[in-house]
């Protein structure tokens, strides 16, 4: 398939950039290998010139074989006054041995006078000479035309001159940067029609995210003539970042109807995102448009309504389109059909004549109002639910614990001591920890093994504290928020009280609980 859009990625050179992001070259090399997998069609691997760890990556790159995507070496034109058989750096770009040789030169004049030092005449020399010379080489050469919308503004005449010196050395794709990330809609608009009008050579668009436009600049330049976009997974980039292509992406192939991917690829999408921010040690973040988890997630009880009754008055596409899923979270803010929906998605079997829906949704609201929440609770709420449709002993209860710390030379040692029972059975353990709440943790455990021997594999993987209302000092209420996990399953569940201590409890309870009902 002849894709009507090309997809640039340049996570590995531009979005290392980006404060935070350090990849190896293991790293670079695995992420690589899932863009290609993905079906885009340039990789950008870094700048040989400018390290040596992008040097070890393209040296290790030749050996490997890519399905889809065309392998790009990034630098700059060569360097003034310097013929370009002797810039050191342009050498490196060829050394790297890559199909693809993108390179930067500059568009506007301030930078030409005031940074390069230079004259207007030696860029457009710069310029032409190394599009010329790498395409002398059997390179496919991309230039990626600096602060193009900047320049264009500043001198449209000069800036069309850089860009004509591109083309007629060669150059196979003329990318207009919009470097500062500052142009508004209409101006990248306007400027890429200028070049599609005077250009015979393929527009490219490379936007940056610093007034909140990288995507909708890089939308606007496709829709004016443009048939190549660069970005990032996941927005990473200098500053604010650059154009998110885990955003570009899905409007291209399902809003703008445009061919650019492979069947199928698209509903990889959220996959693909996870997996580049778990490689950067990112945590996702849940409100990235399309993949994010917030994505389609539905809290306001007039929106899960209407959801319930027809699916896209409140989604613009269905969710698995991008390997994403529907979610209806309980709040306060939470009407019937939250309740229903939820409690179908967590497998009970709960409809709008339910007797107990009315009960449970007045339990969730004043919990709410209390401090809990379970949008991020779901152990918890799914054992609220549980107890009111049905009429059961809990597996267990805690009759006392006591916590106590003392100083043993130069540390403290805390102590948790807890009593409970199981039936007509009773359990009275002590354990030390790092700081009450794990020693009470392992007192719990330790307690409820005896009864329960399976829960050796249940393990506390996340803490989470809140204070909830900070004015009150050290009396403040505070919600505590846990993650459990037992290998192969993880959940979470949540307490609140004005006693750190206790609210870390009713967590605690609460997971095991969850853990002993999923097996009856």
């Amino acid at each position: 398939m002849k894709p009507e859009i090309e997809l640039y990625d340049t996570t590995l050179r531009d979005g290392s950039q980006g404060e935070g992001i350090n990849f190896s070259v293991a790293d670079k090399l695995r992420i690589a290998e899932r863009l290609d997998d993905f079906g885009l069609h340039y990789i950008e691997g870094g700048w040989p010139g400018s390290n040596p760890k992008d040097i070890e990556f393209f040296a290790q790159a030749k050996r490997k074989s890519f399905k889809h995507a065309k392998l790009a070496a990034f630098g700059s034109t060569r360097r003034k006054l310097i013929a370009v058989e002797k810039d050191e750096q342009v050498r490196l770009l060829l050394e790297a041995e890559t199909p693809v040789v993108t390179i930067y030169g500059k568009t506007w004049l301030l930078h030409v006078k005031e940074v390069l030092t230079t004259t207007p005449e030696e860029n457009l020399r710069m310029i032409a000479d190394t599009v010329r010379f790498l395409k002398s080489h059997g390179r496919f050469v991309i230039y990626d035309a600096e602060h193009a919308f900047d320049g264009c503004k500043d001198d449209p005449d000069y800036a069309l001159a850089t860009w004509k010196a591109a083309e007629e050395a060669g150059a196979d794709i003329i990318t207009l940067c919009d470097t500062n990330g500052g142009c508004l809609v209409s101006d990248v608009t306007r400027i890429t029609q200028l070049a599609h009008s005077r250009i015979k050579a393929r527009i490219g668009i490379h936007t940056h995210d610093d007034i909140g436009l990288g995507v909708a600049n890089a939308l606007a330049s496709l829709e004016a003539g443009a048939t190549h976009v660069q970005g990032t997974i996941n927005g990473y980039g200098e500053r604010t970042g650059n154009c998110n292509l885990t955003s570009v992406i899905p409007n291209v192939v399902l809003k703008m109807k445009k061919k650019a991917l492979p069947e199928g690829a698209v509903a990889k999408l959220k996959e693909l995102s996870q997996f580049v921010d778990e490689i950067a040690n990112i945590r996702p973040s849940p409100r990235q448009p399309w993949v994010g988890a917030a994505a389609f997630a539905h809290k306001g009880g007039t929106h899960v309504n209407a959801v319930q009754k027809v699916i896209h008055s409140y989604e613009h596409i269905d969710p698995g389109l991008v390997g994403n899923s529907r979610r209806v979270l309980i709040s306060d803010l939470s009407g019937r059909s939250n309740i229903v929906m939820k409690a179908r998605e967590l497998g009970f079997d709960l409809g709008n004549d339910t007797p107990e829906l009315k009960d449970i949704l007045t339990r969730v609201k004043d919990l709410e109002h209390n401090g809990y929440e379970f949008e991020a609770a779901e152990g918890s709420l799914s054992l609220l639910i549980r107890k009111a449709l049905k009429s059961e002993e809990a597996p267990f209860k805690v009759d006392a614990y006591h916590v106590s710390m003392r100083r043993d030379g130069n540390s403290s040692v805390c102590e948790a001591t807890v009593k409970i029972r199981v039936g007509d059975k009773r359990a009275h353990t002590v354990a030390e920890g790092d700081g009450p709440v794990n020693a009470l943790d392992s007192a719990l455990r330790n307690a409820l093994t005896r009864f329960f021997p399976h829960l050796q594999n249940v393990q506390l993987t996340d803490y989470k504290v809140r204070i909830l209302d900070s004015g009150t000092g050290t009396a403040a209420k505070t919600r505590v928020l846990i993650e459990s996990s037992d290998g192969k399953e993880v959940w979470n569940t949540v307490g609140v009280s004005e006693n750190i201590v206790d609210a870390s409890l009713q967590a605690l309870v609460d997971s095991i609980e969850f853990k002993l009902a999923k097996e009856t």
